[in-house]
């Protein structure tokens, strides 16, 4: 018996291991089998433009289909990765998160919509450890429950709503939260500080309000923490710094209060600590100064009090300081000049007194120094630029005194230098004025003297130089060595002489001051060259002669000052047809005859044409009516035979000049349908266009005509049709006259009117190009930084060089026009309210917040719209995108969030991404995204005025090397 047992044995063991292989094999089928279901069935519920998904089916074994990993023995998934493939759909509960053996998935950077399925964190895959939905489109809630062994959730950058529910707390193996970019309410639960594994938290850009947990002491592993740009308010708690191991603390754009507390020198790994734009106060604790590894401390736009402890010099890791924006009193510390990394450096808008510490620079890295807006004394150091990187050197509004030091006239890295409105003395020496970089150079209100005249000018990068109220005298140079100039002043010195005939070849030159010198002669009629010129003041000087005629030749020239001169004749007529011309003053010279009564002196004021012998004009102009000549001599009656015949000679001219005086005026022609009242302004159009051209080209399907096809001007324009005529008060059409008046490169022109008692047309130059709005994803980073260009120079015609300043309304992608060379043209909304794309702003994404409440548009509401331009461009989303929802803040709030937080690479255009093009410059898009976020603030005061735009974007777009923290200050 005992023998016949022990054969069996092997037996039985046999016939055991063959139903365990049986049973596993039926296991492995049966979940194979509910894989496939699942994820054919996900495919069978997104919809898939570019194909990713095509070999998910039978050709291939799953474990082969694109974005799916299988684990090597078992065979089942593990591992989805379909981040970035442009899936579009919704998410159900029996989705991809049921997959039974799933540890990663990752479906990132797509473009799914809806909830987030409320069971995914309570019957989700238990072997689930990384969760990726962010860069998408969900709505909704977070949704309760929790996985317990999760390791990474990401669902940033979503428009996820409600509170952060209290169940979060649960996920205890967490590692990597990141819920920013969202528009998260309530406050931060409590439960967070139990992930006590937790190592990376970003709550960033939502909207959560109260304080920030004092429980964080108990998540000793955090590294990171980001919960800026929400509205958490109280003190930072003592108890972050019992967190030993945090690198990167960001609490910026909050109201928090109170002081800084002293414990966060215990951070002994802390690299970045950035408390900006809160409220608060105190002095900066002598521990901070204690955190060795630290690479950028900022704590600017507080209300930070004190002095700067000389214990800085214990920071030699530190490449950026910004302490500006503070109340901050004292020297500057001379422990500054001993960090040998220390690159930027911005103190500006303090109170800071004493003189700059010697040998700054010469030990330091500088590229970037910002001391403006304080109350230093004593000279500019020598070695700033010993790094030979210093490209921005901002010391304006001080008191500075001294001479210009040589060093600075040898720093060749140079490219934006402001000293304006100190006490600087001496001469500018012959190095300085051959600076090759340099682009802005203002050194105005100083002390500053000598015969600029007689020395070599050779800055072939100058656009904007400003020499305005010191002491120069002798004879105007000839050439300042750049074409480029578009500002010129030099208003306020002693310079004498002459003007030179050279200055005519600046043909970029838009403002141009002579004021307040001591200059002779006549005014060279080659000024006249200067087609850009908007703004040129000759005024409080000694010129002779006639006012040019060729002025009435510059096309968008707005503001004259002649005053206070010595010139005779009489006022140029043609000045009076100027259609860009809004502002002159004449006053105080020696003229004579009548003053023009159209145009510009239509409503002149009577003190910009007293002092001279000036008759007619408009009412206003306060001048006694001309006298009709009587007891004319028999002499002039011979010269009147003489002059006929010249006078025969010109007579077609004067025809021509009548008509197109004429051309000019409102007009009455009756056709078939009416009688219409046409006005033009510009007299070329009139010759082409006629009432039946307009009526003709307004039933077309593109409104575009070319007007008269046999004139010599085959004359291309846009017809406009108003709806409603009745409804469109008197007034508007005073101000579409106003507008028409407007000449700019980037704007779309108005050329003229046609309206009767039941129809009324506006007619616009046609331009031949797309909407931005239609290409903005082809074009390369060279030809947007042109377009961005072009609309910043748009609204610094309208708002700085128009009185009054003409608003934009709608600036948006859709108002855009980019023409064959690149140049993006402007159209402007209709005066008031009333038409129905106005009403339709009102309700757009590119409104900014105060004009969607008030109804009011304003200068700081057409930066705003040109700061989501500005976004745009960089990151190829628009506000309007379903993942921004109808709050299109939630954009300028997610760009906050990237500038601050995310790489490059995660929110930069992939068109424009620095490696994917040649032309692309990191910093130059660091710094553009920086501009806009200024022109998007909430608050619309803080925005830059346009001349601010154009000038900083001038300035980003020439930074070779920066620091992709830096932020716009008040002083750029």
């Amino acid at each position: 018996m005992a023998k016949t047992g022990a054969q069996a044995s092997p037996v039985v063991v046999f016939s055991m291991f063959m139903l365990f292989i049986v049973l596993f094999f039926s296991f492995v089928v049966s979940d194979n089998g509910k894989e496939v279901e699942i994820l054919l069935s996900f495919k069978s519920s997104i919809y898939d433009p570019s194909g990713f998904l095509s070999n998910w089916d039978s050709s291939a074994t799953f474990c082969q289909w694109h974005g799916v990993t299988c684990n090597n023995n078992l065979s089942h998934v593990d591992k989805l990765d379909l981040s970035a493939k442009n899936l579009t759909g919704k998410l159900v509960s029996s989705s991809i998160f049921h997959l039974p053996f799933i540890q990663t998935l990752n479906i990132s950077n797509n473009q799914f919509y809806g909830e987030i399925p409320e069971d995914i964190f309570s019957s989700s895959s238990s072997s689930l450890r990384f969760l990726n939905l962010s860069n998408n489109n969900f709505t909704g809630q977070i949704p309760s429950g929790s996985i317990p062994g999760l390791e990474v959730l990401d669902l940033s950058n979503n428009m996820l709503s409600g509170k952060i529910p209290p169940e979060i707390g649960s996920f205890y193996s967490l590692k990597f939260l990141d819920l920013g970019g969202n528009v998260l309410v309530g406050e931060i639960p409590v439960s967070i500080t139990n992930i006590t594994s937790l190592q990376f938290l970003t709550l960033a850009s939502n909207q959560l309000v109260g304080p920030i947990p004092h429980g964080l002491s108990k998540m000793k592993s955090l590294e990171w923490i980001y919960v800026g740009y929400n509205n958490l308010s109280g003190q930072i708690p003592e108890e972050i710094g019992m967190l030993t191991s945090l690198n990167h603390l960001d609490l910026v754009y909050n109201n928090l209060t109170g002081e800084i507390p002293s414990s966060l020198g215990n951070l002994s790994d802390l690299q970045y600590l950035f408390l900006y734009q809160n409220k608060l106060t105190g002095s900066i604790p002598d521990s901070i100064f204690g955190l060795k590894k630290l690479v950028s401390l900022d704590l600017s736009d507080n209300s930070l009090s004190g002095e700067i402890s000389e214990l800085v010099i214990h920071l030699q890791n530190l490449e950026i300081l910004h302490l500006f924006g503070n109340i901050f009193t004292g020297k500057i510390p001379k422990a500054l000049t001993s960090l040998p990394r220390l690159q930027v450096l911005q103190l500006w808008s303090n109170r800071l007194s004493g003189e700059i510490p010697e040998s700054l620079g010469r030990n330091n890295n500088l590229t970037i120094l910002d001391l403006s807006t304080n109350n230093l004394t004593g000279r500019i150091p020598d070695g700033l630029c010993s790094s030979s990187r210093l490209f921005k050197l901002i010391l304006f509004s001080n008191s500075l005194e001294g001479a210009i030091p040589k060093n600075l006239s040898t720093c060749t890295s140079l490219q934006r230098v402001r000293l304006q409105n100190n006490r600087l003395s001496g001469e500018l020496s012959s190095e300085f004025t051959k600076l090759p970089l340099v682009y802005f150079l203002d050194v105005s209100n100083n002390d500053l003297s000598g015969n600029i005249g007689d020395q070599e000018w050779d800055m072939p990068a100058l656009e904007m130089l400003s020499l305005a109220g010191n002491r120069f005298s002798g004879r105007l140079p000839n050439s300042f060595g750049s074409q480029k100039i578009e500002d010129l002043d030099l208003s306020g010195n002693g310079f004498s002489g002459t003007i030179p005939r050279s200055f005519g070849s600046l043909t970029e030159l838009m403002q141009f001051s002579l004021s307040g010198n001591k200059l002779i002669g006549e005014i060279p009629e080659e000024l006249s060259s200067c087609k850009k010129l908007v703004s040129l003041d000759l005024s409080h000087n000694q010129l002779s002669g006639q006012i040019p005629s060729g002025f009435a030749e510059m096309p968008v020239l707005s503001q004259l000052d002649l005053s206070d001169n010595q010139l005779s004749g009489e006022v140029p007529p043609q000045l009076g047809k100027m259609e860009s011309l809004i502002q002159v003053n004449v006053s105080h010279n020696h003229l004579h005859g009548s003053l023009p009564s159209t145009g510009a002196f239509l409503a002149i004021n009577s003190s910009a044409v007293s002092g001279n012998d000036l008759c007619g004009g408009a009412e206003t102009s306060g001048l006694p009516p001309c006298k009709k000549v009587k007891n004319l001599n028999w002499w002039f009656y011979v010269a009147c035979s003489l002059v006929a015949l010249v006078l025969l000679a010109f007579a077609a001219f004067g025809f021509i000049f009548i008509r197109k005086r004429n051309n000019l005026e409102l007009k009455r022609v009756e056709n078939e349908d009416g009688i219409w009242e046409l006005q033009f302004f510009d007299s070329n159009v009139s010759k082409s266009v006629t009432v039946d051209d307009i009526t003709l080209s307004a039933k077309q399907v593109n409104g575009i005509c070319r007007g008269n096809k046999s004139s010599a001007n085959d004359f291309q324009f846009v017809v406009k049709e108003m709806n409603d005529v009745n409804s469109i008060p008197s007034s508007f059409w005073s101000e579409i006259k106003q507008l028409g008046k407007l000449q700019h490169p980037n704007l779309v022109n108005l050329i003229g009117t046609c309206r009767s008692d039941k129809n009324a047309y506006l007619v616009y130059e046609y331009i031949k190009g797309k909407l931005l709005s239609e290409i903005l994803h082809e074009l390369t980073w060279e030809r947007r930084r042109k377009i961005a260009m072009g609309i910043a120079k748009a609204l610094k015609f309208l708002h700085s060089y128009c009185s009054p300043s003409v608003i934009v309304g709608d600036i948006s992608p859709g108002r855009v026009i980019v023409d064959g060379k690149d140049e993006p043209r402007l159209r402007l909304s209709l005066p008031g309210l009333l038409s129905t794309e106005n009403k339709a702003f009102i309700s757009s994404a590119y409104v900014a917040p105060e004009t969607r409440e008030s109804k009011d548009m304003s200068e700081k509401s057409d930066i705003y719209g040109f700061g989501l331009i500005l976004i745009e461009l960089l990151t190829g989303k628009s506000p309007a995108d379903a993942e921004f929802g109808d709050q299109h803040q939630s954009m300028v709030e997610w760009a906050r969030y990237c500038y601050s937080d995310c790489h490059l690479d995660m929110w930069v255009d992939p068109m424009i991404r620095p490696g994917h093009a040649s032309d692309v410059n990191h910093n130059q898009i660091v710094e553009t995204l920086n501009l806009a976020l200024h022109c998007t603030a909430g608050d619309p005061t803080a925005r830059p005025s346009a001349t601010d735009v154009s000038k900083t974007l001038q300035s980003a777009f020439r930074i070779t090397s920066c620091v992709s923290t830096l932020k716009l200050s008040s002083s750029v």
